[in-house]
């Protein structure tokens, strides 16, 4: 039986490639871990979506605290096992009247994992509705092949290289809107985007990369941590986790974790993979 979604959500998950919203605490939590990111902000003089990329929760052991929380862990584990690893994390905050968006693209396409079997929880830290610029997802596209993306590096768009799918019918777009404190799930071949922020008010998100333990790097050995279960395969190497905020060497390994990611020549899935 499942631990946190029905049957009804299990499957729909595995054949529509997403499912929303679900609870992971409440309004009053989200708000003080928007908070933490945005007095972060001011500290360092910069938006958080330039540095909490990918590795992000390497920063704080709050953020991997709520990589950890039960309500989303049970939710992930109804889709991928009971052995879960986080490889990764991603803020995605767009502020009030942001022309900024996010392309149509696969999460899978740099991710460089195999089998495919990754789910990302987007966990709202704020109000993330449609005129917030919410998730939006093409169902079903999970279950086709890899596709080729385009890197535009366009200035307003959040990605890394700009990367997008060009072939995505709009009409098929469904957009997943949440609460402060609520989260979504997406699997990583989901195409999926975001339009720009229309409100007066800063939307902000994070996205957390779960893989079951038999997952592992296409090209080589990663870090990840494993948050639930146990690891019978040792395909991955232990992220260094903080000690406490802006530890240094976790903030070493989310710097360099980033540049290679942003900066890197990264082959695209659908390099690796026949397309059909």
């Amino acid at each position: 039986m499942p631990k946190h979604l029905t049957a009804e959500q299990v499957e729909h998950f595995h054949t529509r490639g997403y499912a929303f919203p679900f609870r992971a605490f409440d309004a009053g939590r989200a708000a003080d871990y928007r908070g933490r990111i945005e007095a972060y902000e001011a500290a360092m003089g910069h938006d958080a979506n330039r540095t909490l990329k990918i590795k992000g929760h390497l920063a704080f052991p709050w953020l991997v605290d709520i990589a950890r929380t039960p309500a989303i862990l049970d939710a992930v584990e109804d889709l991928i096992g009971p052995d879960i690893l986080l490889f990764g994390a991603s803020i995605f905050a767009k502020d009030a009247r942001d022309p900024r968006y996010v392309s149509w693209h696969q999460d899978s396409a740099y991710f460089g994992l195999t089998p495919h079997r990754e789910v990302t929880a987007w966990v709202a830290l704020s109000e993330a509705s449609s005129l917030h610029g919410c998730l939006r997802v093409s169902p079903g596209t999970h279950r086709g092949p890899a596709l080729r993306h385009v890197e535009t590096f366009a200035k307003d768009n959040m990605l890394a290289k700009g990367q997008t799918l060009t072939e995505i019918d709009e009409a098929t777009a469904v957009e997943m809107p949440l609460s402060a404190g609520q989260f979504s799930l997406h699997h990583e071949q989901t195409a999926h985007s975001s339009l720009p922020n229309r409100s007066h008010e800063r939307r902000v998100g994070f996205a957390f990369f779960y893989i079951p333990t038999e997952v592992r790097m296409a090209t080589g050995r990663g870090k990840a941590t494993l948050v639930r279960g146990v690891d019978r395969f040792g395909h991955w190497d232990a992220d260094a986790l903080p000690r406490h905020d802006l530890d240094p060497l976790s903030m070493q390994q989310l710097g360099q974790s980033w540049g290679a990611y942003k900066d890197g020549e990264i082959r695209q899935a659908s390099d690796m993979e026949p397309v059909e």
